[in-house]
């Protein structure tokens, strides 16, 4: 045998979640020796929490070279963001919701400088995740980043954020059993090398979180756990090269509502229901997922939004021309059939969707 050299892989540098860790930022970036950063705060989290970090930050002696709120992750005002920050910038922080993580885990890209990511809500498994959803050319499309050097999770943090977040992010959690079906799928039918340790990995992030067991969503083990499979969530895709792990057909047809809707929910919470939706397609795990969205009370929630089949039964058509080089179950039009037939039929969809 020749000299095959082992796949190399980024993992974060650092990794804490838990109550209170906010305060301690400062003492986390002086261990990884970066004293000179740029802080990107989500709208309006400069009040709520710049003040905690930057007292930090101030303690440990390190510099904040520039701050500001963002709210744009347009990929031409990210460009020169970036390319306007100091040269003696050693870190890019971003600190907010899913937007601000994308556009400050872009930045950090983009000057090839580390980027440490403190999501505020668990709304996504972005904050671990090596892609950027940004605007382009008018268009949200998922562009490639690097994984965050370092993430700072403050569970208290996360519990302050409306309960939506939470809903979105146990949506975009539950997902997990129906993409690595999907991936399973491709493997199966020659359209795809599944990555055995990706896919282990990933299976145990949301295995563990689904049967944690809980009385409320607000619970500290419950958050953790959530955040923990997120976070595994990212690292499963940074060893496959791709988000086949995380991502199927209920993340197609996510997508594809975003482009059909005036005003999309929020990804997981769509996500979510697609996942119900394609475990029944698939018939893998249904019970599980079904259970799990009635005990968080995804259910209700979903249910409160007042969602529209027939946009559902458009984005299950487009979903395939969504990543047409994917081949997962909605790519075969008798699924797709399946699809729309049980968007009709199935008892907690007709509940949910009107």
């Amino acid at each position: 045998m020749g000299n095959v050299a082992a796949k190399e892989i980024n993992i974060p540098n650092l990794l804490k979640i838990g109550a209170g860790t906010l305060e301690y930022t400062g003492e986390y970036l002086k261990e990884l020796d970066l004293d000179k950063v740029v802080l990107l705060f989500g709208n309006g989290l400069i009040d709520m929490f710049g003040g905690r970090v930057m007292e930090s930050l101030k303690k440990a002696e390190i510099e904040i070279l520039e701050y500001q709120e963002l709210d744009t992750v347009c990929i031409e005002d990210l460009v020169s963001l970036a390319f306007s920050m100091p040269n003696k910038t050693q870190a890019v922080v971003g600190l907010g919701g899913g937007k601000v993580i994308d556009a400050a885990k872009y930045c950090g890209y983009l000057r090839n400088l580390p980027f440490i990511s403190i999501p505020t809500s668990s709304s996504s498994d972005g904050f671990s995740s090596s892609s950027a959803s940004l605007v382009v050319e008018g268009r949200r499309k998922s562009v490639p980043a690097r994984l965050a050097y370092g993430i700072i999770v403050d569970t208290e943090v996360i519990k302050s954020a409306p309960d939506k977040f939470l809903y979105s992010g146990i949506g975009d959690m539950v997902a997990k059993i129906t993409a690595l079906y999907d991936w399973k799928f491709e493997g199966d039918h020659g359209y795809a090398d599944v990555n055995d340790f990706a896919m282990m990995i990933a299976k145990k992030a949301v295995n563990s979180f689904v049967r944690t067991p809980f009385h409320s969503i607000k619970e500290e083990l419950f958050l953790r756990e959530l955040l923990d499979s997120l976070a595994m969530s990212g690292i499963a895709n940074e060893i496959a090269g791709s988000s086949a792990p995380t991502s199927g057909s209920e993340h197609l047809i996510s997508h594809a509502l975003d482009k059909l809707l005036e005003q999309p929910q929020l990804h997981g919470v769509q996500v979510g229901i697609a996942t119900y939706l394609m475990s029944l397609v698939q018939d893998h795990r249904y019970k599980r997922v079904d259970t799990m969205f009635t005990k968080t009370g995804f259910w209700d929630y979903a249910a409160s939004l007042r969602m529209r089949r027939s946009d559902f039964e458009k984005a299950v058509d487009m979903a395939p021309s969504v990543k047409p080089f994917r081949h997962t179950y909605l790519h075969e039009e008798t699924y797709r059939e399946k699809a729309k037939e049980l968007l009709r039929t199935d008892a907690h969809l007709r509940e949910i969707l009107v």
